[in-house]
Order: C-alpha cells, then structure tokens, then sequence
C-alpha cells in the first residue's frame, strides 16, 4: 500500500472515531444519597435550538431514570456549556528513501515529499450541577469529541456523551 492511501486509510479510521471522551468530578461532601429534584438554570448558549433541546432531553432522562425529577424548589441545579475549537492535523509522508547519501554538495535525496493538512473542529460539552441550598458545585461532567460533519452522528455523540457522564454521577450514599 503507498504511503499517500495508508495517510487516507489513518484519516478515515481517525475521522469515524466519533466517541466522546468522558471525564467526571465531584465534591465528597456532596449529599447525592439527598438529591432527588433538578432544574435548569443555564442550558447550553451559542448551539442550535435543536440541539439545546436535545442535550436539555439527555440530560433530564438520565436523572429522571435514576429517580429524579424537575421541580422549580429543585435540590440541584443545572448548568451546561458548550465550546468549539478548530483543530489542525499536519502530516507528511515520504515516498522513497528521504536520505541518499553525502555528494560534493551536501546531502542529496530521492523520492518525493508530500504534506495533507486536515483541519476539523472539537467540541465540549460541560455539564454542572449545584447544590441549591448549599450554592456549591457537587459535580461536573465533560465530554470531548471531534464534531462529525453528519446532524445524525452529532445527535449520536451528544447522546453517548451523556450516557456516559450520568453513568458517573455519584449515588446516594
């Protein structure tokens, strides 16, 4: 296989790996055994509406599936963000040996040099959740990914992004 299509085959493979990295954190004192209602007080800025919605409906299933429910005297409270960020990957390849040997005027090569530039974009979605008798943040959940080009894998990965952090929300002690 040469070097230009194994790069093509490495993006391909790199581009479809659409899972969010998922990590969690939480305070040791918070009362998680106590919590059993939630609300809103910022839902995600700066997306879509459709997607606002759909994190805002991930995020309440998840809870509501361990017990909670939304109340406006609620015991947590929810903050979400979301962040874009442009990335670059710079790669180049080699066809031939890049180093021939020592001539009278220096070092001389065969073969051919070529260089692919991808840019894409990262996204993060952050998840907090305050104590609202306390005022204090009792967790926080973030997910990482590369933003897919198609609506449907970005539903996908919000959606598993989600899943995951709820999966590491403390439970009542």
């Amino acid at each position: 296989m040469k070097k230009p299509a194994l790069f093509l085959l490495a993006s391909l493979v790199a581009a479809c790996a659409s899972t969010p990295t998922v990590s969690t954190d939480s305070d040791p004192q918070g009362e998680f055994a106590r919590y059993r209602t939630f609300r809103w007080i910022q839902p995600p800025q700066d997306v879509s509406p459709l997607l606002r919605q759909r994190i805002v409906e991930g995020v309440n299933s998840q809870l509501v599936a361990r017990g909670w429910s939304e109340s406006a005297d609620a015991d947590v409270a929810i903050a979400a963000h979301v962040a874009t960020q442009q990335r670059q990957d710079v790669d180049t390849f080699y066809n031939g040996p890049a180093y021939a040997g020592w001539g009278w005027r220096g070092p001389w090569a065969v073969g051919t040099v070529g260089t692919s530039v991808r840019t894409y974009e990262v996204g993060t979605l952050v998840v907090d959740l305050f104590d609202t008798r306390t005022r204090q943040a009792v967790w926080r959940g973030t997910a990482k990914g590369t933003i897919p080009s198609s609506q449907e894998r970005l539903n996908e990965g919000v959606h598993a992004g989600i899943v995951e952090m709820f999966r590491q929300l403390p439970a009542g002690r």
